[in-house]
C-alpha cells in the first residue's frame, strides 16, 4: 500500500501548482518566476516536488523552454481553475457579498468591435462598477485574440469566432450582415442593386489573406467562377472603409462598422455571403473573475433586449 502524501506537500501543494501552471503558461521556468516573484531554482523545486507526488513527468525541456508532456496537459486543465479561482478568492468573496469594487478586467478585441459593439455594455458596466479598471486591448484578428487568451493576458475576447477551437467556448451575442461598400463617385454607385459579376472587375480593400474575410472572399469568388484583384490589404474596418471613402477601392464588409454617416453608398451581400455572428470569446476551463462574470452578463442582457 502507497504511503499517504506528507503532511509537508500538502501544506504547499497551491505554490506548486501555481509555480507549474505559470510555467506552463508561459513555456519558461525564468518567466514563470518572473510572474510569481520566486527565483528560478524555487519554481524548479517546486515543479520536481509536484511531480515526484504524482510519480510523473510535467514537462519535456529543450534547453530554456519547456513544453507540457500529455500527463502535464491533464494537470493544468485540473489544476488552473483551482490556482486561478484561489487567487482571486478576496475579490469572489466581495462580490458574493454585493461589494465588487474594485479589480481589474482585461478584454481583447478588434478595432470595430471596440467602437461599435462593446460601447453600450461597457458603459452600463462602468456605471455599475465605477472602481474597477477596464483595460481594452485592440488585437488585429482572431488570431491575435485567442494568443492572448490563451496566454491569460486577458479575462476573454468579444469578436467573431467562424471556426472555434476545442479549447475554446463561444458564445454569439449579435449577428451582422455582409454589405459592398463603394466610394459616392464610383460607377457602382449609381446601380439599383450590385450582383458579385458587377464587383469582379474592382480592386476590392481585404484584410490580410491570413484573416477569415480574405478567405471566405476568395472562397465565395471561387464558388462562382469569379476572380477577384486586391491590390491593396488594410487592417481593421476603420481604415478600409476611410480607404474606400479616399476612392481607392471597394470593399465587402460587415455593416457591424457601418454608422451611416459614412460617404459611401451600400449594397446588400446576404445571397452570396453569410451573415457573421459577434460574441463572447472565453477559454475553455478558464476561472472567471467577479467583474469578468458581471460583465459578460451586462452585455448578454445589453443584446437580448436590442440595445
Amino acid at each position: 500500500m502507497a504511503s499517504p502524501t506528507p503532511v509537508y506537500y500538502k501544506q504547499n501543494r497551491l505554490k506548486q501548482l501555481r509555480a507549474f501552471c505559470h510555467a506552463a503558461q508561459t513555456g519558461s521556468i525564468s518567466e514563470a518566476a518572473e510572474r510569481i516573484f520566486l527565483s528560478q531554482p524555487t519554481v524548479t523545486l517546486q515543479i520536481q516536488a509536484l511531480e515526484r507526488e504524482l510519480e510523473t513527468v510535467l514537462f519535456e525541456r529543450r534547453g530554456p523552454k519547456i513544453r507540457l508532456t500529455p500527463q502535464g496537459e491533464i494537470l493544468l486543465k485540473l489544476a488552473l481553475p483551482l490556482v486561478e479561482g484561489m487567487d482571486k478568492l478576496h475579490e469572489t468573496f466581495a462580490a458574493q457579498q454585493g461589494l465588487l469594487e474594485s479589480g481589474e478586467l482585461k478584454i481583447a478585441a478588434g478595432e470595430s468591435t471596440i467602437l461599435n459593439v462593446i460601447p453600450e455594455p461597457l458603459k452600463q458596466f462602468s456605471r455599475r462598477y465605477p472602481k474597477i479598471t477596464v483595460r481594452l486591448q485592440n488585437v488585429t484578428g482572431g488570431r491575435d485574440g485567442l494568443s492572448r487568451l490563451r496566454a491569460d493576458e486577458v479575462d476573454f475576447a468579444v469578436g467573431a469566432m467562424p471556426d472555434v477551437p476545442e479549447d475554446i467556448i463561444y458564445k454569439p451575442l449579435i449577428t451582422y450582415s455582409p454589405v459592398l461598400i463603394v466610394p459616392l463617385n464610383h460607377p457602382l454607385a449609381e446601380k439599383a442593386s450590385v450582383t458579385l459579376k458587377d464587383v469582379s472587375p474592382y480592386d476590392l480593400i481585404l484584410p490580410s489573406p491570413s484573416l477569415t474575410t480574405w478567405r471566405m472572399v476568395d472562397l465565395v469568388f471561387r464558388q462562382h467562377e469569379l476572380i477577384f484583384r486586391s491590390n491593396l490589404e488594410a487592417g481593421g474596418w476603420e481604415v478600409i472603409k476611410r480607404y474606400v471613402e479616399m476612392g481607392m477601392g471597394v470593399s465587402i464588409v460587415t455593416d457591424l462598422c457601418l454608422t451611416g454617416n459614412e460617404k459611401l453608398v451600400r449594397y446588400p451581400m446576404d445571397s452570396y455571403f453569410p451573415k457573421r455572428t459577434y460574441g463572447m470569446v472565453l477559454r475553455r476551463g478558464k476561472y472567471l473573475s467577479p467583474q469578468a462574470r458581471k460583465f459578460i452578463e451586462i452585455m448578454g442582457d445589453c443584446y437580448a433586449t436590442g440595445k
